[in-house]
């Protein structure tokens, strides 16, 4: 059955507002009586009282942030003194729960208000759960009050025989909210006031249990931790001892590695393997060469920059300044370097820093000609992003343990250039440049192109493991630039782990600023001679770029520029020039000589490579960039009887088929395109590419040799300004090509005007600086009949004695 409550008779009281306190039926508490709101309900109290009979009455209302509970507590004053730190207080003692009513009048300044007193009834005997109930708590209470060392009050909880008034003495309990002691007083159910103080005192014993556990295992931690520094230091003052006994010198000892390995910032797998290699060198003789091995190993692990890494510049604006103030053009790279800097602030500004394991890397390959600033521009970019620069020549490599380290075994043993690399720089985020990475070799020794595969790959680098170190080394937020100047020679399965970027070689406009802002104050600092004292013109730069030198780069050009201003010097030491002294174009032969570059157009006619039938100019790619290549094509004697095709000038498979292509669409069309053709069955055709010691290869030459025919058979010169490139099927179609932005960049270094290229290569004209393509009438084409119609001169000026 359960227990009843029911209120009695309206009482008229005034209110003691409690501010974040809550005084349960039964609990006596001294109240401040500085206060106003106290000081006058005890005052209405007293003065109500003195009517009547009895001790003063007062209903102690609980008040949370400015509101006042539904259910109130008598109060009765006990007494009217002074606290103990001498302000007036009194002392209340509490009766029973009240029910608030209505505000009403009475004597003084308090809040008066009705009431009714809450009868609790509860049936006799109690029932089982309720006694059960009861134990529960009292067990709780005791086990509480016991760990806090409260013995004489486990006996007065023992003692309590109400259910109400057991639930009503956790209102001394001050692990207890004001919220939760609010809920224990508008309970009015004793039993279920008993539940809900059972519950939260259960709850408070788990939360003490746990913080004992592990306040318990912080303590025992402690204790090791003094245990383990006791015995350390009890080593060291053993092995002191131990020295002074042999006659040893403190620096006869090798140094502390255990306290140097657990002083270091290293990550925990790494900390461990250095802490196993620290017991195999303490359990290791003096004598035994295992100890210089592990001493190296240890010597390299704690060199390298675990956790260090320097913060990037997120100033997108000022890398991209100074992108463009340390190298002119290359936007294709300077662009994807801005691009990733904004990537990472990004991901930086939305706590995406790491990823799986992985950070925000980039592997970039420069592939372009020699001289463009590839391995410059991988300090550029260090310098934009704030990052340290480390350079890791990989030319003419050919072991793999070069790339990946060697095994610990071996007597010399080193880790590998890119773990060498990492602690070079200082940090784990450097901008590390893989110099020629075309020209990495292989042999017995294994293949470091390979090797190379699990460092550039973005997927697997975060784990990277050195055969020396044989510990997980994170290379995922490390930068990679691989330059090369010839893509073929890059292994495929490499090259798919790159992100390429093609620096084609600059225009002359590009060189003329780059040879004004950057390698004319270099080469002067070096030749010792002050800004100002000689002075370039333009025209000067602009000769020195366009006859003197003919490259992709700027090498041959700041070479040329550096003797130029040695000479000066010279003559100016020799007392036959003064500074300062303003060097323009007409002043160039004079110190340097004749320029070794003249444009076929600037040449005599007679003097031009075309000036005979069967000689058409084509273009190429090579290793250093875009070139101009010419064709020349010849007809046998019918009396030798050397019939057939012959090539020469070291051609590849591929160029020779070409040529037999071209042959043969002559034969097979020469009666529509009005070519002597029936002469060709009974005399040799002879097909010759200059430079005879360059390789050549590609099916690009295709048209340039069907038009070198059609100009044998035809009489009809070429015209001296046209190149073309393009491959020729046996139809006669035009077929697309590769490179074509270097090829125009080397026919308009070669003065030519008019190029015609294949219609569907159409599109990548897009990719040509457009101050090269106003220079330049580019043709489209498909068929050979357009080229033909292009390329060769009206047949009134043909040569015929050259047929």
């Amino acid at each position: 059955m359960a227990a009843e409550s029911m209120p009695s008779a309206p009482l008229t009281l005034p209110v003691l507002p409690l501010d974040d306190e809550v005084v349960l039926p039964g609990m006596v508490v001294p109240l401040d009586l500085s206060d106003a709101d106290v000081r006058a309900a005890v005052e209405a109290a007293q003065a109500a009282a003195r009517t009547g009979s009895g001790k003063p009455r007062v209903l102690l209302v609980p008040r949370v942030d400015g509101t006042y509970a539904g259910t109130g507590v008598l109060g009765t004053v006990e007494q009217v003194g002074r606290l103990a730190d001498g302000d007036p207080g009194a002392l209340v003692r509490g009766r029973g729960r009240v029910r608030i009513g209505a505000g009403t009048t009475g004597p003084g300044a308090a809040l008066w208000v009705e009431g009714a007193v809450v009868e609790e009834t509860l049936p006799d005997p109690l029932p089982g759960s309720v006694t059960e109930l009861v134990k529960e708590y009292k067990a709780l209470a005791t086990s509480w009050l016991r760990k806090r060392g409260a013995w004489q009050v486990v006996d007065r909880v023992q003692q309590i025989e109400g259910v109400g008034a057991l639930a009503d003495n956790s209102g001394y309990s001050p692990f207890l909210t004001v919220e939760q002691k609010v809920e224990l007083l508008e309970t009015a159910d004793p039993v279920a006031r008993l539940k809900l103080a059972t519950a939260q005192l259960r709850e408070h014993l788990a939360e003490q249990d746990v913080a004992e556990t592990i306040a318990k295992d912080v303590q025992e931690g402690v204790d090791k931790q003094q245990r383990e520094f006791l015995l350390r230091r009890q080593l060291e003052a053993v092995r002191k001892e131990l020295r002074e006994l042999n006659g040893e010198s403190e620096g006869d000892e090798s140094d502390d590695y255990r306290a140097r390995v657990e002083a270091a910032d290293l990550p925990e797998k790494v900390r461990e393997a250095a802490l196993k290699e620290v017991e195999k060198l303490e359990r290791s003789s003096d004598q035994s060469p295992e100890g210089s091995w592990i001493r190296t190993w240890l010597d390299t692990v704690l060199e390298l920059p675990w956790n260090e890494r320097t913060e990037d510049q997120y100033d997108i604006q000022g890398a991209k300044a100074v992108l463009d103030a340390e190298h002119a053009g290359l936007e294709d790279v300077k662009e994807r370097i801005t691009e990733y800097l904004a990537v990472r602030k990004r991901r930086a500004e939305r706590g995406l820093g790491v990823v799986g394991g992985r950070r925000g890397g980039a592997v970039l390959a420069l592939v372009g000609p020699p001289g463009v600033g590839k391995t410059s521009l991988g300090e550029s970019v260090a310098h934009a992003m704030g990052r340290s620069f480390v350079r890791v020549a990989l030319g003419g490599v050919r072991d793999e343990a070069e790339i990946r380290g060697h095994r610990r075994t071996y007597v010399g043993a080193l880790p590998g250039r890119i773990v060498r690399a990492i602690k070079e720089a200082g940090s784990m985020n450097p901008v590390v440049l893989l110099d020629e990475i075309d020209k990495v070799g292989s042999d017995f020794r294994g293949d470091p192109a390979a090797a190379l595969l699990e460092v550039l790959d973005p997927a697997q680098n975060h784990t990277f493991r050195d055969h020396y170190l044989e510990v997980e080394l994170d290379l995922s937020d490390v930068v990679f630039l691989a330059t090369a100047n010839v893509l073929e020679a890059i292994p495929e399965a490499l090259l798919d782990r790159m992100e390429l970027v093609r620096l084609d070689g600059y225009t002359e406009d590009e060189k003329v600023v780059i040879a004004r802002d950057h390698l004319l104050p270099r080469q002067l600092e070096r030749a010792g001679l002050a800004p100002g004292e000689v002075v370039l013109e333009e025209s000067a730069l602009r000769k020195l770029a366009g006859e003197y030198t003919r490259e992709a780069g700027v090498r041959t050009l700041e070479r040329s520029i550096a003797r130029l201003l040695r000479k000066v010097a010279a003559q100016n030491e020799l007392g036959e020039r003064e500074l300062p002294f303003t060097l323009g174009a007409d002043d160039l032969r004079a110190l340097i000589g004749r320029p070794h570059h003249v444009p076929e157009s600037a040449q005599d006619p007679a003097e031009r490579r075309t000036s005979v039938p069967g000689v058409a100019t084509g273009l190429a790619v090579t290793g250093a960039g875009g070139d101009v290549l010419f064709v020349e094509a010849s007809l046998a004697d019918p009396e030798t009887g050397a019939a057939g095709l012959t090539l020469t000038g070291q051609l590849g498979d591929v160029m020779k088929e070409s040529a037999q292509i071209a042959l043969s669409f002559l034969r097979s069309h020469g009666a529509e395109l009005e070519l002597p053709v029936t002469g060709l069955k009974d005399r040799g055709v002879h097909i010759h590419f200059p430079a005879g010691a360059v390789p050549k290869d590609g099916p690009s030459a295709g048209i340039t040799m069907t038009t070198a025919l059609a100009s044998l058979l035809s009489g009809r010169l070429v015209r001296t300004d046209v190149a073309m490139t393009g491959e020729v099927s046996l139809t006669g179609r035009v077929l697309p090509i590769g490179g074509l932005k270097q090829k125009l960049l080397a026919a308009h270094r070669a003065g030519i005007t008019t190029v015609v290229i294949p219609k569907r290569n159409e599109p990548d004209l897009d990719d040509v600086p457009a101050e090269i393509l106003e220079k330049l009438e580019v043709h489209p084409v498909t068929d050979v009949r357009q080229v033909l119609e292009i390329a060769l001169t009206p047949a009134e000026v043909a040569v015929s004695a050259a047929a």
